[in-house]
Formats: structure tokens, sequence, C-alpha cells
């Protein structure tokens, strides 16, 4: 809930605030924002394209021209981009505006790790036999020799965390935790092709169980650790789900039915995330019906136009009645279901 000047200047007309308070309380306002902006914002989006650009260009463009480098170029420029990164995150971390531009530096440390793993092996002759040396297929191909790559990173990310309450440090966790899913369920399969529908499978339970990690996290903390992790979990989970190959019309009903518990989640735990994902979920299958029913029909752009309308005109219904649905939907739960949720985070984060 966010209060403006107004907000005040009515608190103070209706005697619930004095005018001294309420200058107060505006100067407080000014110094949080100053500390902590409101929402996000320019230098926001700045910071996080920046920092998407470095991890890009560290990790997916990262081409086997740089083998001509050997081992120990990985590992110095890595490390080099490590330290640097670091010193900047410490020295703008306890700045005020700096928590965001020194977390995400602090991130970008994290994820030069797996660079500098890589030459560690290569330099040890620890990379299999037989396996391709090229650093940039660890993103398109699941390997057990990448384990500790993914296990090294997790560490890393993990010790960051303790000197830097950043949230955002849990997605390279996180991502870290899923290709470390599949290569342990590779080598669980011991098949040395892990199958398309086999990866769908341990992606599925994967992302069920990070979203089950993240719920046990969620509000009982001061800064939100729980947002990444039910992101992740919902693209694992949600992805997996959404490219089943299973074409009878009950699976597709089932899908439809799991999305409508993502949209309850959502409402049950204030989480914007499982709205959207669940919402997408009920209009690809409501989409499937509409094309079913009117298939080479003149009907079926009005069918789905209509569909996307009433979609939109749910989204209005809920935005003017959402404490109301809020509060409906929490009634048909059990008391002990009510008393394990999630309790309400005081402060911004």
């Amino acid at each position: 809930m966010r209060l403006d000047s107004g907000d005040l200047d009515e608190a103070v007309r209706r005697g619930i605030v004095s005018p001294e308070q309420a200058d107060a309380l505006r100067t407080l306002a000014v110094e949080l924002r100053t500390v902590r902006p409101a929402g996000f914002t320019f230098q926001h989006l700045a910071y996080y394209l920046g920092g998407l650009m470095v991890i890009g260009a560290m990790g997916w463009y990262v081409t086997n021209a740089w083998d001509a480098m050997g081992p120990a170029g990985y590992i110095l420029t890595a490390a080099g981009y490590a330290g640097a990164l670091l010193l900047a995150a410490r020295a703008l971390w306890s700045r005020p505006g700096g928590r965001v531009p020194g977390g995400l530096l602090a991130t970008l440390a994290v994820c030069m790790t797996p660079i500098g793993v890589y030459g560690l092996q290569l330099l040890a002759g620890w990379w299999p036999q037989g396996i391709s040396a090229a650093y940039p297929l660890h993103f398109s191909q699941l390997k057990g020799c990448w384990l500790a790559m993914e296990l090294a990173t997790i560490a890393a990310g993990l010790l960051a965390l303790r000197r830097f309450r950043f949230p955002f440090l849990t997605a390279p966790v996180g991502l870290a935790l899923w290709f470390l899913s599949m290569d342990l369920a590779q080598l669980l399969f011991g098949q040395p092709d892990f199958t398309q529908e086999q990866r769908r499978v341990a992606s599925l339970w994967f992302g069920l169980a990070l979203l089950a990690a993240s719920y046990l996290l969620d509000r009982r903390t001061r800064e939100d650790y729980a947002f990444w992790g039910y992101l992740l979990g919902l693209l694992s989970f949600w992805g997996a789900l959404s490219t089943a190959q299973d074409p009878s019309e009950w699976s597709r009903l089932g899908y439809c039915g799991i999305n409508v518990l993502l949209l309850v989640a959502g409402i049950v735990l204030e989480r914007r995330v499982f709205l959207v994902f669940g919402g997408v979920g009920v209009g690809v299958y409501l989409g499937h019906l509409a094309h079913r029913v009117f298939r080479d029909s003149l009907f079926f752009p009005f069918a789905l136009s209509a569909i996307g309308l009433g979609i939109m005109a749910l989204g209005w219904v809920y935005q003017r009645n959402g404490a109301a649905v809020d509060a409906m939907v929490l009634q048909f739960l059990p008391e002990r279901v009510r008393r394990a949720l999630p309790r309400q985070r005081g402060g911004a984060v």
C-alpha cells in the first residue's frame, strides 16, 4: 500500500494525524526514497539491462576463439572480472541508492564462476575425453561433466548472499540448480542421450520442488528471496507442462485445471507471477477450444477475440474488486491452510 502527499493532507483534515506528523512522514518518505527508490524506475532498467548484457557476453557469446588463450585465459579472465566486480559491489553497497547496482555487480561476479571452473578443469586435465571442450555448449548440451561448474556456481552464489542480501543473487543459483537437476537426472537414468521427454519430466519435478522451496522462504525474510524462485520454478514447471505431447482432450482439460489452480495460488499467495502463467495457460486452452469448435469457420477470429476481450474484462473486474475476491477465496480455505500461508511482509523490497 502506498500513500502520497494528498493522502497525508486528507489524514490531517480528518484529524488522524497532526500537520507536524504529516510533515515528518513526508521527510521520512524522501529519505527512504533516496536509499531505496520505490518501484521499477529507469535506473533499475539500465542496471538490469546492462547486467544481462554482461552475463550474455561472458556466457552465451564466449566463442571457440577463446580456446586460443588456453585454460589460463579462462581462469585469468574470470578471476579478473570477478575480483573487479566484487570490489565495485562492496564500494557501492553501503552508499545511498547503491544497493541495486552493488547487488547486480555481485551477481555478475557469481556468473563468472562457470568460466573459471571450466578453465581449471582444462588445466588440471579433468575434462572427460570425447566431450567437446567448448564452453558455450554448456547452455545447449546437458552433460555430467558440467557438474563441477554447476556446484561451484551454487556455492559462489550462496557465499555472495551472506555478504550481499540481494534477492537477484538467487537467480544464478536457481539456474545452476536447474542445470544440475538435468545432469543428475541424466546420470540417474543411466543414458548417454537424454531424451526430450525425460528432460521435460525432470524439469517438471524440479519446478515443483523449487516452487515448494520458494514457498517456505516466502515472506519469512526481510528481502524477497522467494520471487526469483517462484519465477524460475514456474518457468520450469509450466514450460514442461505446456510442452506435453499428449493430444487427448482429457489431458488438455487437466492442463487447464492446473492453470486455474495457478490463478488461485496467485490470489492466495499475492503473487502476480502465478496469475501471469495461469492466465496464459487458461488462454491457451480456451484458444484450443475455440479452434476446435470453429475450425475452418468464418467465426473463429470472432470467437478468439471474444475470449481475449472476456479475459480483459475479468482483469478489470479483479482490479476493481481484488480485495473482495481475495477475501472470498481465503474464506474457502481451511483454517490450517490459512495459518500456513506466508505472512504479509511489512516493508518494501
